[in-house]
């Protein structure tokens, strides 16, 4: 039997209508496989797939664009300074994942800085076109009136690690509370007694789940929380090196450091090595991410691996999901979506 030869039953282009109705699926399933979704099983795609060939259906992405109202991009907006943002490897390891994954789509990606006053309310102007199908939001803090706005805009949004237990965007995040709670055991298990803490800061509930499994590894041991050994810090090389300085002057004795993230780690090795204090002999050291720091560290740095990358990825599906959808998972009054992936310690030598 002769295929449609490119015709669909109105003897024009086949639609998007047709192909779903030659595969037996829904009209948004059809625009999550052409869109590159993940969340689409195997079967499914392949039926798609199919008819798409059998139709010879050719997605027009101009056309599309315009009657959908769609711009066929997305923004990845990350409200810190650009100079963290390049000191950092946690951003450039997010922005390789959500980029690889992007590469399997026709979407383009905006990376927008939004760290000062002015370039977030040149954001909210920018955002109020509707130049952009949806958004990434990374490195959000507890009050951050960013992912507010898009709610209110309705534009559909995914925040990597929600503000509270309370979030109600979809969210892509590790396990904090288990990474820093594994990170404590791992001391432990190698005979530490006074264990301290670099925090990150306290406004990301990222890093309050991490001291919550600091706290929570110590009392299962049947060991006290000493507050003199938990000091804030803020995810910065300089805030790594003030705790660091502060904590030795607290607790001179203290022979091991849970830092909750490579870079503090590396400021808090500077001042370790400054004082004289020897790596791990005398004080052991573990970090956070499993970044390129720590594996250049000398010694090595015991860290705890967030998978980065695969939350990048994860969130770049979860967002192409609400945008096939058409509305934001809270005006579709839908459960929130929170992806919480795994974390695992590294053992190197710094402990």
């Amino acid at each position: 039997m002769a295929g449609h030869g490119g015709r669909g039953r109105s003897g024009g282009r086949p639609t998007l209508e047709e192909v779903a109705a030659r595969a037996g699926v829904g009209r948004g399933t059809v625009s999550r496989v052409i869109n590159g979704s993940p969340r689409v099983s195997d079967a499914t795609r392949a039926a798609v797939e199919a008819a798409v060939a059998e139709l010879g259906y050719v997605p027009n992405t101009a056309a599309r664009a315009l009657a959908a109202n769609r711009t066929d991009a997305i923004a990845l907006v990350v409200p810190e300074s650009e100079t963290r943002f390049f000191a950092e490897p946690y951003f450039s390891d997010m922005l390789r994942g959500v980029g690889a994954a992007l590469s399997e789509t026709e979407m383009q990606l905006l990376l927008i800085f939004a760290g000062s006053d002015r370039e977030r309310r040149r954001l909210a102007q920018y955002l109020a076109a509707h130049r952009v199908d949806g958004v990434l939001l990374v490195s959000v803090h507890a009050h951050d009136p960013l992912p507010d706005l898009l709610g209110q805009l309705e534009i559909p949004a995914v925040i990597s690690g929600p503000r509270s237990e309370h979030e109600t965007l979809p969210s892509v995040d590790s396990d904090n509370y288990g990474g820093g709670r594994s990170a404590v055991e791992h001391l432990m298990a190698r005979g530490r007694s006074t264990i301290a803490t670099i925090t990150g800061r306290l406004d990301v509930y990222g890093a309050q789940r991490r001291i919550e499994g600091y706290r929570d590894a110590l009392l299962a041991a049947g060991r006290e929380v000493d507050e003199r050994l938990i000091v804030p810090g803020d995810f910065t090389e300089a805030g790594g090196r003030r705790a660091m300085t502060e904590l030795l002057e607290r607790c001179p004795h203290l022979d091991a450091v849970f830092a909750e993230s490579d870079v503090m780690a590396a400021g808090a090795r500077q001042v370790l090595r400054e004082a004289g204090r020897r790596i791990p002999d005398d004080v052991a050291l573990v970090g956070y991410d499993d970044s390129a720091i720590a594996r250049h560290m000398d010694p090595p740095l015991t860290s705890v691996r967030q998978p980065i990358e695969e939350m990048g990825r994860a969130m770049l599906g979860l967002l192409l999901d609400e945008i096939a959808d058409r509305r934001p998972a809270v005006s579709r009054g839908l459960e929130r979506r929170q992806v919480v992936l795994p974390t695992e310690l590294v053992a190197r030598a710094s402990s």
